[in-house]
């Protein structure tokens, strides 16, 4: 069993990687944009800040995350892994359910390639449509959070994921 945490920023590769791997073991997928959009979807007419939807979205996955680790699940968090709270819940999980921490950041440095998979996606009502500037796309890829104590893999997400799934399902301890 494993807790794998994603990160990258949106339109780097995650829920590609994440549903890849999902089809080759027995793993169960929690997607940030999935809770957070059916949030805004059923509290649109309340006005609630978006702020505190993103924190509410993130209660819920963390919640599910538990009671699936709890199920003796795999989990793979598919959401950026901005702060270091996330870092700390992930490792803090994975300790108390004995389960193996893991760690894949998609990295495509690319703002071009960005925008033009988030411009060509079918987007979640949560999910950006584009980069708006170069400073604010290299700050989230300069600052996405790992922890300082357990190895972690980066992934070059410009290329197709059959070139580097293999070393994925290495890394997280499943090789065919």
């Amino acid at each position: 069993m494993f807790f794998l945490q994603m990160s990258g920023f949106p339109g780097s590769g995650k829920s590609t990687l994440a549903r890849e791997i999902a089809k080759r073991v027995d793993a169960i997928i929690v997607d940030h944009d999935i809770s957070k959009t059916a949030l805004l979807e059923n509290v649109a007419e309340t006005k609630l800040e978006e702020n505190l939807l993103g924190k509410i979205s993130y209660k819920v996955d963390w919640a599910l995350i538990e009671f699936y680790l709890s199920q003796g699940k795999s989990v793979i968090f598919d959401s950026p892994c901005l702060y270091d709270e996330m870092v700390r819940n992930g490792t803090t999980l994975a300790k108390k359910y004995n389960v193996k921490y893991k760690y894949v950041e998609c990295y495509l440095n690319d703002f071009d390639e960005v925008n033009f998979r988030l411009k060509n996606r079918e987007s979640k009502l949560s999910q950006i449509k584009e980069v708006k500037s170069m400073e604010a796309f290299q700050n989230t890829i300069e600052n996405s959070k790992k922890s300082e104590d357990d190895p972690y893999l980066v992934v070059d997400t410009s290329k197709p994921v059959d070139t580097y799934i293999e070393n994925v399902m290495q890394y997280i301890g499943h090789n065919r």
